[in-house]
């Protein structure tokens, strides 16, 4: 494990495996390198790459500087591709791929990158954020409340509603609270890309390396709408579909198809 210093001064923890180039894996809402997929992720592409693993601000063993901005957690991911030599892959899963997709259009020094499913909502097919709830999932948190927080933002997410009465009693609750308070950074990273209409002609045009976005084949219209906007929307993106894949989309599934673009 290391950590670099982002440059408001915040430690970001990190971890690496494999090798090869450099490719830095950005999770998505309530992930961090003790919970979620990019530790199966990077097992997967450690044949072919340096694979960077970390724990996003305020989540696991890295710190966090406030107020929270974006833009701080572009400076994050800056700070780790200079500890990866300077330049380097990206890939980022969910409101990670937004983040990404954030990161590359302000200018870090990305040679290729890639996309999992961010969650926008970019047309009609499903109801938009609505306006007061990355407000409503702040004040649960300020209030001790970080389970309504997580539960808020699952039910807004789709999980089912048995699974969600459920959530508290399963070993995963813990983990999920422990990070609740990081929720409305991610609400901040997606929030103008969840209103129901597309987002300016020109929202990614900075985001000039090339970038491959990817949907699962058995995800919602939304997500795969959004997803193809994205893929248009970059300045040198292409789209690929995952037969069968959900948001909860398989490592085995997603790792030849990172492989493939990555490496060419």
């Amino acid at each position: 494990m290391g950590h670099v210093t982002s440059a408001d001064g915040t430690r970001i923890a990190y971890s690496t495996t494999g090798s090869g180039p450099a490719l830095i894996v950005v999770d998505g809402a309530l992930c961090y390198r003790e919970f979620g997929p990019a530790a199966q992720l990077a097992e997967a592409l450690a044949p072919h790459f340096t694979v960077y693993t970390y724990d996003r601000r305020g989540r696991g063993e890295s710190g966090s500087t406030g107020p929270y901005a974006v833009a701080r957690e572009v400076e994050d991911i800056a700070a780790l591709i200079g500890a990866a030599g300077g330049r380097a892959h990206l890939f980022g899963m969910s409101s990670g791929g937004a983040l990404v997709a954030e990161a590359v259009h302000r200018g870090v020094a990305a040679r290729r990158f890639a996309v999992y499913e961010s969650p926008m909502i970019v047309d009609g097919t499903r109801d938009p954020l609505p306006a007061d709830f990355r407000e409503r999932t702040s004040r649960a948190v300020a209030d001790g409340r970080p389970g309504d927080a997580v539960k808020m933002f699952m039910k807004f997410v789709g999980t089912p509603g048995l699974f969600v009465a459920l959530m508290r009693f399963l070993p995963m609750w813990k983990k999920l609270k422990a990070v609740a308070h990081t929720l409305p950074n991610d609400l901040a990273v997606v929030g103008d890309l969840q209103r129901g209409v597309a987002p300016a002609a020109d929202r990614w045009s900075g985001a000039t390396a090339p970038g491959l976005v990817i949907a699962g084949g058995k995800s919602p219209e939304w997500l795969r709408n959004a997803q193809s906007l994205l893929a248009s929307a970059l300045p040198d993106g292409e789209l690929k579909v995952l037969d069968g894949q959900t948001h909860m989309v398989k490592a085995d599934v997603t790792a030849p198809v990172l492989v493939d673009f990555l490496n060419r």
